[in-house]
């Protein structure tokens, strides 16, 4: 059985030349994040790939976009299906390939930077992308062409800089779908919204903790995990920034009292309301009253 590396029918797939790279990475964004290879392999039957240590200078992502395939990574192989992705990160060996009775049709790039690792941490298993994430315009695989379209048109500065600057986009909401998707139990994926909610509905009242929790069925200590994981912060944290941002909406639409203000957010102290005003915005509710805003 013949084993491809490309020569695939309808394939498509450019190489960046590395005196361009070298000249990305002089640039303050392109150091940051870039490209080096990128393309598409339709029905890529009898397709494989295997790589050393020394060989993987970058990240690898793949995205099945049709049929399956697998790959293999620190000794552990995985299967691919069709709407899945996964990124090998620099410098692991790996292999991968199609399956040869349902070949994949594969979305690949290469990528790197000193931020690189941050997009592809986590994305070692195989991972589906939320079908809904991104807007028309916006969804990975338009992302995806957008970039190759550019490229295709000639490696310009203004080219390689809106490449650059589309990859921040595509890489971003894979992230965030593929987030979504690690998160296995479907009834913990609407809680933290249905707790924002709960919040939202009730800033003049004094929350408590434990009500919030309660209101989702969940422990304390659980649900702060869970909240803290999905929006990186706690949830006190979270309300008291609710609280101050419906403060700013009165402080910019009436001209109401900042003592009239405070009871409204669900805070009786007025010290305390413009000490935490004070913390979440940088300046004083007067200043914020006070200086231009648009």
């Amino acid at each position: 059985m013949p084993k491809l590396k490309e020569g695939f029918r309808g394939q498509r797939a450019i190489i960046i030349p590395s005196f361009i790279i070298d000249n990305i990475n002089k640039t303050p964004l392109g150091r940051l994040l870039y490209i080096t290879d990128i393309g598409f392999y339709p029905t890529a039957s009898h397709h494989y790939r295997e790589r050393g240590h020394e060989q993987a200078h970058e990240n690898i992502l793949i995205y099945c976009v049709k049929g399956e395939g697998w790959y293999k990574i620190r000794n552990q192989k995985y299967t691919v299906s069709q709407g899945s992705f996964f990124i090998i990160p620099a410098h692991a060996q790996h292999s991968y390939g199609c399956n040869e009775e349902n070949p994949w049709s594969i979305y690949w790039l290469h990528f790197s930077g000193e931020i690189a690792s941050y997009f592809a941490n986590g994305f070692e298993i195989p991972t589906h992308a939320v079908a809904e994430v991104g807007t028309s315009g916006n969804t990975p695989l338009e992302l995806f062409e957008e970039i190759y379209r550019v490229l295709d048109n000639g490696f310009t500065n203004n080219n390689i800089m809106y490449a650059t600057s589309t990859l921040f986009h595509f890489l971003g909401v894979l992230k965030h779908s593929g987030l979504i998707e690690q998160d296995n139990d479907a009834q913990h994926l609407d809680v933290v919204d249905l707790s924002i909610r709960y919040m939202q509905d009730r800033l003049a009242q004094r929350i408590k903790l434990v009500d919030i929790a309660s209101e989702v069925h969940l422990s304390v200590s659980y649900f702060s995990s869970l909240f803290l994981k999905k929006t990186g912060y706690s949830p006190l944290q979270y309300l008291n920034m609710l609280r101050i941002r419906k403060a700013c909406q009165y402080l910019d639409n009436t001209n109401m009292k900042i003592n009239q203000i405070a009871p409204l957010v669900g805070i009786d102290d007025n010290f305390y309301f413009s000490r935490l005003f004070t913390k979440i915005m940088g300046i004083t509710p007067s200043q914020y009253r006070t200086d231009k805003k648009g």
